[in-house]
């Protein structure tokens, strides 16, 4: 699912709301840097009204997340960078954050990476019946099995594929 934020403000917005857009597309998530922070769907918004500040709207993966300050201390360093001395960073904790927020290039980043994507969409009800069908992201073998619900961050989980004996993360769907 892409994030709709970002759509909305890249079909006819404001310049200036292309451009932060454009920075933010390169500031990588510090627990998976091969994902940036609007890939990861953290970038909410971006509001630019003439004579006032640029806004960026952020949203944590979870409101505990230990990156939440490296993350806004690393979009307001690439803000200044590109020339927006005065833009803000606003959190945005309602709706929280969902997986489903991941762009399609976020999910394949993640897979290219070793990390499986989330299996299902969290509005899904059929997720909750049954066990999910997790594929390897080295060799797309569907016969794997959870290791362990925790992972290297507490957004992922262990796996390991039964096919090739490689093990891996799984980020799970929230």
């Amino acid at each position: 699912m892409v994030n709709t934020a970002m759509t909305a403000s890249t079909q006819g917005s404001e310049p200036l709301e292309r451009a932060i857009w454009s920075l933010l597309e390169h500031v990588p998530d510090p627990e998976i840097p091969v994902l940036s922070v609007v890939d990861l769907g953290i970038v909410r918004d971006v509001t630019c009204t003439p004579g006032e500040p640029p806004r960026v709207s952020i949203t944590p993966t979870y409101s505990g997340c230990p990156a939440t300050a490296v993350i806004r201390r690393d979009i307001e360093h690439a803000l200044h960078s590109g020339g927006h001395p005065d833009a803000e960073v606003l959190e945005v904790l309602s709706p929280p954050w969902s997986s489903d927020w991941l762009t399609d290039a976020g999910r394949r980043k993640l897979r290219e990476f070793g990390i499986a994507p989330p299996a299902e969409s969290v509005a899904n009800p059929r997720r909750l019946f049954g066990p999910l069908i997790i594929a390897c992201p080295r060799c797309g073998s569907t016969a794997t099995e959870r290791v362990s619900e925790f992972g290297s961050t507490p957004c992922k989980a262990h796996y390991r594929c039964t096919s090739c004996r490689e093990p891996f993360d799984y980020f799970k769907c929230i």
